[in-house]
């Protein structure tokens, strides 16, 4: 994954965050203190090296931190609580922000991604998915809280990387340790959350000790005024369990709550379903099909791997080396789509035939993609004389109707590029629409040329 790529996801799961959980504004007095407290640690990465940090704080009672892809960072107010001092809340903020560093997740979801297939398609995907590009993140939302998929070794390199992170500034990077073990300790209660997505690798004070054994010995910054002044604060906001959360979110109460208190940051998606952050003006539950028709003059769109004609009206958006998602502007906002045509290509080491990788691309995007299931067989296909086959995969749209959601129709066509693979073609509409929109992506899908 790019670093574009992470950070891309990263809003996305952002996104999800603001509607599922509560988050004090950025103005608040806590949240300016966690953002100092970061941004004393931030610079001592190599700007070359490091990543947009940001730091937030959720209005949650169990004890818990995570880190998201591209560097957003989110603090519950039960571990401020729980910090006996400023260097154990910064070796929290520490170990988080080397999961980023060292780019976890994305390493996570890079291996994944070549088991099941797929490569280069994260800039392009089917309607309705952010959340099922959280989940290749090894990202799960939901039940209150937030599970990240970290191993044993993961933890321990997030260890070794806060622990130095902490040392040069300023703190003791045993405060990072201990705070983790005295999570151990307390066996019930919160402790258990925060450490079942942060397993234990082992003795973490022995191996942080191992770790700064030659290093200069120097004299720690103590725990500050402000540190007290902040944990007094967070013993006075209200604080919310994880069912509490839970079931706020399923009302839709926290995504409401963070834009009415202004905490959504502005570069925060703005799209997604029973989304509560900042819109850009359209809505795509109710656009009609005069907004997205498309013209009959076209555009040719040229990448590395194919050709293809589109409607003049409409926007492609991708890269040379990724997927391309062609739609009209107002068929598209912020990781959905309602009408429009995605292009991504797969690798399937596992496939001996165009139908195995297809019967294995299919598996992961209904995997992928909750909701999304397939509708009959493989179908033989001829594009421009070549061989392809197609299959037709049924959906959510996020066009409502009275208030419901449309069933949605994505007609999938896989193609063999010449240097093995697939190219793969997804042509996207609401069901009762689509055969009014089909003569366009017919058009477009005659024009397609595989390079």
């Amino acid at each position: 994954m790019s670093r574009q790529q992470q950070e891309q996801l990263g809003l996305q799961a952002m996104g999800e965050v603001y509607k599922q959980m509560p988050v004090l504004p950025d103005s608040h007095p806590l949240t300016q203190y966690v953002q100092r407290l970061g941004r004393r640690l931030a610079p001592v990465i190599p700007s070359e090296n490091s990543w947009p940090y940001q730091f937030h704080v959720i209005q949650q009672k169990e004890i818990n931190a995570f880190a998201i892809p591209g560097g957003p960072i989110f603090i519950n107010v039960g571990t401020i609580q729980a910090a006996d001092n400023e260097a154990e809340l910064a070796g929290v903020i520490a170990h988080e922000m080397s999961h980023v560093y060292m780019q976890h997740s994305a390493k996570q979801a890079g291996k994944a991604s070549l088991a099941q297939g797929l490569l280069g398609v994260l800039g392009a995907v089917l309607p309705g998915t952010p959340a099922g590009n959280i989940a290749r993140l090894g990202i799960q939302i939901g039940a209150g809280t937030i599970f990240m998929r970290y191993s044993r070794k993961d933890e321990a390199q997030a260890d070794a990387v806060g622990a130095i992170i902490m040392y040069k500034a300023g703190y003791n990077p045993k405060a990072l340790a201990e705070f983790f073990q005295k999570l151990e300790s307390q066996g019930g209660g919160s402790g258990p959350q925060f450490l079942s997505d942060h397993p234990n690798p082992g003795n973490r004070v022995a191996a942080v000790d191992k770790e700064i054994q030659n290093w200069p010995a120097k004299t720690y910054l103590p725990s500050s005024s402000e540190f007290a002044r902040a944990k007094q604060d967070a013993g006075g906001i209200k604080a919310y369990t994880a069912q509490q959360i839970s079931d706020g979110a399923k009302q839709g109460l926290w995504a409401r709550q963070n834009q009415q208190n202004g905490a959504v940051p502005a570069n925060v998606p703005q799209g997604g379903n029973g989304g509560g952050t900042r819109r850009s003006g359209r809505n795509l539950s109710n656009i009609s099909y005069r907004e997205i028709s498309p013209s009959g003059s076209f555009n040719q769109y040229r990448h590395n791997a194919f050709t293809i004609r589109y409607p003049s009206n409409w926007q492609a958006t991708g890269d040379q080396n990724s997927g391309v998602t062609i739609a009209p502007p107002a068929g598209v906002d912020q990781g959905q789509i309602a009408y429009g045509v995605i292009i991504g290509g797969a690798q399937d080491p596992n496939a001996s035939n165009l139908d195995q990788a297809m019967q294995d691309l299919v598996q992961n995007l209904e995997q992928s993609n909750p909701g999304l299931q397939s509708s009959g067989r493989l179908q033989d296909i001829e594009v421009n004389g070549q061989h392809g086959r197609a299959i037709n995969l049924r959906g959510t749209s996020p066009i409502q109707q009275n208030g419901q959601s449309l069933p949605e129709r994505d007609w999938l066509i896989g193609l063999p590029r010449p240097e093995g693979g697939l190219l793969y073609v997804v042509f996207v509409a609401p069901e009762n629409q689509f055969s009014q929109i089909n003569p366009t992506y017919q058009a477009m899908l005659n024009s397609l040329q595989v390079r």
